[in-house]
Parts: C-alpha cells; sequence; structure tokens
C-alpha cells in the first residue's frame, strides 16, 4: 500500500461511523419525525374500554351532588367522549373550552379522567374553565392511562354505545380538528348505535 492511500484510508475509517449516524438519525427522522402524531393507529380500536374503575375527583360536586369516578359500565347504552387531561398540561388548557362546549351536546356522555394531577389544581383546573364531564376519574399512578394506550395527555377517546372504542384523538383537541375530525367521528358513532 502507497503512503498517500493510508491516510485516505483512515479517513475513510474515521468518518464510516459518522456516515453511519447520518444514514440511522434520516431514516428515524422520515420514519418517525415526519409523521403527524395524532394520526398514530391505536391497537385498541374496535375493542372494548378499558375495564378500569377509577376514583371520583374528591371534593368535585355539580349542583352539591358528588360527580361520580368512572364505573366501566358507564360505557355500556351511551356515546361518550373519554379525555385524559391534567392541569399542568399546557394542550389541555387550550382544549378546554372546546370540550366544554362538546360537554353540552346531551347526547354525549362526557367522561374527564385526570391523569397524575393533585385534587387541589385539578378542581381549580375545572374551577377555571368549567366542567363538562359527568363523570371524573383520577388515575394517580397512571395505570389507567397505560391501560388505555395514552402516549401522552391530551388524548380524547369516543366510545360507541357498544362499550367498543371507536376512535382515538392523539393531542388536544383544537378548532382545526374539533369540526372536521372530532365531531365527524361523534357523529359516526351516534349513527353507528343508533
Amino acid at each position: 500500500m502507497s503512503d498517500q492511500a493510508l491516510p485516505k484510508r483512515r479517513l475513510f475509517l474515521m468518518a464510516l461511523p459518522l456516515l453511519g449516524f447520518a444514514v440511522m438519525a434520516a431514516l428515524f427522522w422520515f420514519r418517525l419525525g415526519a409523521g403527524d402524531p395524532a394520526k398514530l393507529p391505536s391497537a385498541l380500536i374496535g375493542r372494548p374500554a378499558p375495564q378500569t374503575a377509577l376514583p371520583a375527583l374528591e371534593g368535585l360536586a355539580s349542583n352539591g351532588a358528588p360527580i361520580p369516578g368512572l364505573d366501566p359500565a358507564v360505557f355500556k347504552g351511551r356515546v361518550s367522549v373519554v379525555n385524559v387531561w391534567a392541569s399542568w398540561c399546557v394542550p389541555c388548557h387550550e382544549e378546554a373550552p372546546l370540550l366544554t362546549t362538546l360537554g353540552q351536546d346531551k347526547r354525549l356522555q362526557m367522561v374527564g379522567i385526570n391523569y397524575k394531577d393533585s385534587p387541589d389544581n385539578a378542581r381549580r383546573f375545572l374551577g377555571r374553565y368549567g366542567n363538562p364531564f359527568g363523570i371524573v376519574g383520577v388515575d394517580g399512578n397512571g395505570r389507567a392511562a397505560i391501560e388505555w394506550g395514552v402516549y401522552g395527555v391530551p388524548e380524547t377517546f369516543i366510545v360507541g354505545r357498544d362499550g367498543r372504542i371507536a376512535y382515538k384523538l392523539v393531542g388536544g383537541v383544537t378548532p382545526e380538528n374539533f369540526d372536521s375530525v372530532l365531531k365527524v367521528e361523534i357523529d359516526k358513532a351516534l349513527k353507528a348505535g343508533s
């Protein structure tokens, strides 16, 4: 081997790991980073809603009556919108007014799952924006979120009258997806069970 070929070979060997890293980063970016996380498929679509009972949010009441926790039996017979939220979640604050609007639709049952939150902060959050939920279960340790397949808060599920998950929205409810996505999926669920 000539004296000139040796430095070129060393340079190539030193650049090889960097080249490998660049290829892996490009694959990662195009495969995972470029996609819309709201369109991630859920393995739970079409399956029964998780049968996880959750305690009520302590001290939360409506018209003097305590708001119940989550009993999985509530999913049979009604179309439910299940929202996983927390007071510390920035997108949850942004979606709260839209959920309050949705909560006025008497055809729906609004269910909140309060995720890893303090009861005081959760009550303040609902006091600030209004409580759209007729049921609020507390998921203090995050176990229920795992069973629901939650990637991160907020997430919203539509459960049909048959108790099966019909749709999952990853991320916040926004003005952009409220009418064009969420309401369309709710209408599908309402028609499917009638």
